[in-house]
């Protein structure tokens, strides 16, 4: 199963792939787990500190009830945001462990994308079991999105730099 023209160095980048992959699975799981109170806390903290932290940038007069403003009027966009990049991160990570195989890169950007999406469905009915929480289709697309993304920017980085078929290096 295992193409004998790659290298040591290909089978090593392969393997910390797939070990980060779990892991990043493991963060995921963690985010779903929260209550639905802990998740919006972290969520509305982190777009306080966005708001706060680019308004120190740009010289900015905001005082509290400003900075609060903001970060509750952009904390959805930013949770998407969040959902969309911890999803490319997973898509990306099975794409380099699925290098190790000798596939297509065309099967390995599908199935990355279906393993990312698969992930996507469970993490949603696991957020059925969580207090405060609901499996929602609108979610698992606004994950599959992200996901997908990050193998569109693969494939087209592939295309731009002219990488083979198979002999291709991330």
């Amino acid at each position: 199963m295992f193409e004998g023209s790659k290298s040591k160095a290909d089978r090593i980048r392969s393997n910390i792939a797939a070990i980060l992959a779990v892991v990043w699975m493991c963060v995921i799981f963690s985010f779903s787990a929260q209550t639905q109170e802990e998740s919006g806390t972290v969520s509305l903290g982190f777009s306080y500190r966005m708001v706060d932290t680019a308004g120190r940038l740009f010289g900015l007069d905001l005082d509290y009830e400003k900075i609060r403003a903001i970060a509750g009027a952009i904390e959805h966009i930013v949770r998407k945001g969040a959902h969309m990049t911890e999803y490319a991160i997973l898509a990306f990570l099975f794409y380099v462990w699925l290098c190790r195989w000798n596939i297509s890169r065309r099967r390995r950007l599908a199935v990355a994308a279906v393993m990312a999406i698969l992930y996507a469905c469970s993490d949603e009915l696991h957020q059925i079991f969580v207090a405060g929480r609901a499996g929602q289709i609108s979610d698992v697309l606004v994950d599959s999105a992200g996901a997908l993304l990050a193998l569109l920017l693969i494939l087209i980085r592939s295309a731009r730099t002219g990488s083979k078929e198979d002999g291709q290096k991330l």
